[in-house]
């Protein structure tokens, strides 16, 4: 038999464009496919950064904002609540909070870019239980001179969201990146700049 009848410029042709219908097939399925993966509106809003006005936050007072589906707590603290601070060093696990999870530009005892303002997350380290803001001295026995106390398995964390010694919480509470728009609002979720 021979090849002569075979025509092989057709034949490349054929192959040639079979492999370009492929290859636009291909495409056409793995574009809708990848994006896909795309966070929905809802999703990207729910990540979104969150402002809080703490106009009318009053000394003592505590103010819950949701920011990623989770409760962040703001507190503005009185000049008591900051000394009651500084006198919890021995009580506290991490008291420098060098094991703390927070962003690099807070630091110090008061674990806060302006000491009066405490941002954390409502979460206890533990189980991820909401702790209660207890300011009363005393509440939770003669260490206590106020704080977060969980409830649940009986965590405790101090006014700077220190935990207590020998609780079940393994660390801190969690400050959420954050930064000040203004004098009176907050944004949670975007960091600060560097000064």
């Amino acid at each position: 038999m021979s090849n002569d009848g075979v025509n092989t410029g057709r034949r490349r042709f054929l192959t040639a464009a079979t492999t370009v219908v492929g290859a636009v097939g291909v495409v056409g399925a793995a574009v809708p496919f990848v994006g896909s993966w795309n966070p929905s509106a809802k999703a990207k809003a729910a990540g979104a950064p969150v402002k809080a006005d703490i106009s009318k936050l009053e000394p003592g007072q505590l103010l819950v904002v949701e920011w990623r589906g989770k409760p962040v707590y703001i507190l503005r603290r009185t000049p008591e609540a900051l000394d009651a601070i500084r006198k919890m060093a021995d009580s506290v696990k991490d008291p420098n909070s060098e094991e703390a999870v927070q962003p690099s530009y807070i630091s110090g005892e008061f674990r806060a870019i302006r000491d009066e303002y405490l941002v954390v997350l409502g979460l206890c380290t533990h189980l991820g239980c909401a702790p209660k803001y207890h300011p009363e001295v005393g509440a939770h026995g003669q260490n206590w001179l106020g704080g977060f106390f969980c409830p649940c398995h009986g965590s405790m964390f101090d006014l700077a969201g220190r935990v207590f010694k020998n609780v079940p919480a393994p660390t801190n509470l969690e400050i959420p990146p954050y930064k000040y728009e203004s004098d009176t609002v907050l944004v949670i979720g975007e960091d600060q700049e560097a000064a």
